[in-house]
């Protein structure tokens, strides 16, 4: 069944439903949608645990932990996005979503991954000027700069994400409806339209430019000049200590963006199998953020120390209650 609208004298042909066809001849992949499942409950719990630390301890009230707010909050709704619907509908095996759903689907899930690079590249600003102007990051780096900044890149993902989907509306899908991946994803169904798609292309490379190439690059430039600034510290000590507080936002780097850049080198040099791609991408989207608030956890010694404090009064509030409850049940 397909619906045809009428804009500005032209047609437009939708389909009600898109089927979303996930893996193709992998046996047993329930129990991979199973997994994901799983990954998903120590996504909402690792960063609904990290966001509750920075919200109570008045110690993470920094700028830097505005941006770590912010990614474990693209994270958890990134997450959410994607992983309980299209589990749900392929372990009950129904895999036909609607028009409308697949659209608003779409949006918030790029959305969610465009604030994910964005905010690393945030994070990125706050280390090289802790490291290279040391004397003036709390004047550079502040709460009201930080919120602007992130602010800014929330603005700039909405609008590359709204323009993509406003282009998808102007398409026809008089052939297939069938989406070669496991989720609404861009490419997949710009390129099943049957009337010109040119402008959707244009926004995929401007996507990859913004969202990858430009992040990624001038992290890699912020970490130039942290190594050259690294160079000029005179005892090891210091060196190793500012070394280590890099540490923590070069693994969220490579565990973002390796995978990405991986698959689309080798989608331009070979034959990638559908399955090899949407696995790949799968890990890409669901992986890193189960695994950053753990990578904070372990590896911030901000967070540690707030959340032995936080534990430490929590014994003691409910050491106080003990007594209470004692005389009530008397």
């Amino acid at each position: 069944m397909t619906s045809v609208e009428s804009f500005d004298n032209a047609t437009f042909i939708r389909p009600a439903t898109f089927y979303i066809s996930g893996l193709y001849n992998v046996p047993h992949a329930k129990y991979y949608y199973i997994f994901m499942c799983f990954v998903y409950a120590v996504t909402v719990v690792g960063n609904s645990f990290i966001m509750g630390t920075i919200y109570l301890a008045r110690t993470l009230h920094t700028a830097k932990h505005i941006a770590v707010f912010n990614l474990a909050l693209s994270d958890l709704f990134g997450s959410s996005a994607l992983i309980p619907k299209y589990a749900d509908m392929f372990l009950r095996e129904n895999q036909y979503i609607s028009y409308e759903n697949c659209l608003a689907s779409m949006f918030f899930v790029y959305l969610f991954m465009i604030m994910q690079s964005f905010t690393l590249l945030a994070l990125a600003f706050d280390r090289v000027i802790a490291i290279c102007f040391p004397l003036r990051y709390h004047a550079i780096v502040t709460k009201t700069t930080m919120t602007l900044i992130i602010g800014v890149m929330w603005l700039i993902a909405a609008t590359i994400i709204g323009v993509s989907i406003i282009l998808i509306t102007r398409l026809s899908f008089c052939k297939s409806n069938t989406v070669g991946s496991y989720y609404c994803d861009h490419g997949p169904i710009f390129r099943l339209a049957c009337n010109d798609n040119t402008p959707s292309y244009i926004m995929t490379y401007i996507y990859i430019t913004v969202v990858l190439c430009i992040p990624l690059t001038l992290i890699a430039v912020s970490y130039v000049c942290i190594g050259f600034a690294l160079l000029k510290i005179s005892h090891g000590a210091e060196r190793i200590k500012a070394m280590k507080t890099c540490t923590s936002h070069l693994i969220l780097v490579a565990m973002y963006y390796l995978p990405v850049c991986s698959i689309y080198i080798s989608a331009l040099v070979t034959y990638l199998h559908p399955n090899t791609r949407i696995i790949n991408s799968v890990l890409t989207q669901t992986i890193p953020p189960m695994l950053n608030p753990i990578i904070y956890t372990l590896k911030t010694e901000e967070v540690l120390q707030s959340i032995k404090v936080l534990y430490k009064r929590i014994k003691v509030n409910v050491a106080k209650e003990d007594p209470v409850k004692s005389i009530a049940k008397i």
